[in-house]
């Protein structure tokens, strides 16, 4: 029976999610958010295929495990955060190859149905500035920016996968939105004026 505090039903203190019922329903509800987080973390085009392929091979290993006391997207976020730092350590080693451009298209732009292609390049153009801001952002504020504005999480739930306190979720997220306006600030002084007919 539910308790009654102040005349409303108190909701529990903790409730535990549905874990997902098979490896293939999480990966189909979620291959498009692992694929933009690896890309958006910094890992280079050409490598983000492989990282997010390693961050299915562990959930496949340990679905089992997930009782739901948090989303899937909170648990799937560490599983890829490790493996992208795994993957920073492995090319840390290695001389990277020269020319890498790590602002490739390394996501699919959502495409409206009337696209022209100006506006799908202007699309494209906005995915290359977006990856070269957080390349350049320091990697707490990047994480933070990507999950609460790209992935539209909560500040628990980043505080969750991030295991840190929600109050520096918010700072975090304060200084990175901070660092993102500053540097669309440089590229627009820097970028050529547009003429207007």
């Amino acid at each position: 029976m539910d308790e009654i505090v102040g005349g409303q039903v108190a909701e529990p203190l903790m409730t535990a999610l549905a874990p997902p019922r098979t490896f293939d329903e999480v990966y189909e509800e979620n291959v498009d958010f692992v694929w933009r987080v690896v890309a958006r973390l910094g890992v280079r085009p050409a490598s983000v295929e492989d990282v997010a392929q390693e961050v299915f091979v562990v959930v496949h290993r340990k679905l089992g495990e997930f009782r739901g006391m948090s989303s899937i997207r909170t648990w799937l976020f560490q599983i890829t955060r490790l493996a992208v730092q795994d993957h920073r350590r492995m090319i840390r080693r290695k001389e990277p190859p020269p020319g890498t451009d790590a602002t490739a298209e390394t996501e699919q732009v959502p495409s409206s149905g009337e696209s022209s292609p100006e506006s799908e390049a202007a699309r494209t153009q906005a995915v290359r500035l977006l990856h070269a801001i957080l390349e350049d952002m320091d990697e707490r504020k990047r994480e933070v920016f990507v999950l609460a504005e790209l992935e539209q999480l909560s500040a628990p739930e980043i505080a969750e996968a991030l295991e840190i306190n929600v109050n520096t979720v918010y700072s975090r997220l304060r200084l990175a939105r901070e660092a993102f306006n500053q540097a669309l600030v440089r590229h627009h002084a820097h970028a050529p004026e547009r003429r207007i007919r």
